[in-house]
């Protein structure tokens, strides 16, 4: 049976200026995403400002009655080890959630150009492997995230095949971030459907090739069939919105309260069948 919690990510609030416009705000972050009516919150590790103090991030959340959905972890991951930097990032992302029973470590990779593209496919699988199997150490539930930017090395159907293939299913499963697939010239559920045993964790964003993303149920990404296939594969685990239409520039409050009424209306009743 599935058991499926739905969550917002706080890259709707980064792309204002860059993440200037929002920096320390996790706390209103989390606050908007009550209004909206989501059960969880993804904030992005380099990102959440005084709330890396678990006690503090535990009681903001526990005055909204919010979870953590996860953290996201964004590093380059470009070299065939960790560097210092990025093991120091990882490791207190880490001890953060192990304050947190349950909630995902969420691996990503910053794209910086497809150059020495064969080599550092390899090196961010190695990464991704390295960093989960210590999380997994810890007691953490792990999941890498591909993401479509023309720099990313995990964008196309050959990027997929060679990843996540390569990833260590005994400490990792795989984020399908549907509006990513479909950037990268994939459809979502063929990809999911392709690699079903490694989903543990979700992301929703709307996409309409023009040039990219609109805002959630407003595009192509067929949420409602992919909603109803992941409640048919027993998904334990969050779908998480991560809305990346233009208007979250100028309004990421109003777009996660659209995104939230959205999911009330369209996905709840499927998810609860």
């Amino acid at each position: 049976m599935a058991n499926i919690s739905l969550g917002a990510e706080v890259y709707t609030w980064f792309m204002r200026e860059s993440g200037a416009a929002y920096e320390n705000q996790l706390g209103h972050m989390i606050e908007m995403v009550e209004k909206a009516g989501f059960e969880g919150i993804e904030p992005m590790h380099f990102w959440m400002g005084d709330l890396t103090d678990p006690i503090k991030l535990a009681d903001k959340l526990a005055q909204h009655n919010v979870k953590l959905a996860g953290i996201a972890l964004v590093c380059d991951w470009n070299n065939p080890e960790e560097t210092n930097d990025e093991k120091r990032q990882a490791d207190d992302a880490i001890e953060i959630l192990k304050k947190f029973p349950g909630s995902p470590l969420c691996t990503v990779q910053m794209p910086t150009g497809r150059h020495d593209l064969e080599q550092r496919r390899l090196n961010l699988v190695a990464n991704v492997n390295a960093v989960s199997r210590r999380a997994q150490d810890a007691g953490l539930r792990c999941s890498f995230h591909p993401n479509s930017p023309d720099t990313s090395i995990n964008r196309t159907e050959e990027d997929y095949a060679v990843i996540l293939n390569g990833l260590d299913s005994s400490v990792t499963g795989w984020t399908p971030d549907v509006g990513h697939i479909a950037n990268g010239g994939m459809d979502p559920l063929t990809k999911m459907k392709e690699f079903s045993s490694l989903i543990n964790h979700v992301h929703y964003k709307d996409w309409d090739g023009n040039p990219e993303w609109t805002l959630m149920g407003e595009g192509k990404i067929d949420f409602l069939g992919i909603t109803q296939w992941l409640v048919d594969q027993d998904l334990d685990g969050w779908i998480i919105c991560e809305d990346e239409a233009d208007k979250a520039i100028g309004d990421p409050d109003g777009v996660t309260l659209h995104d939230g009424k959205y999911c009330q209306e369209q996905l709840i009743p499927i998810i609860n069948g």
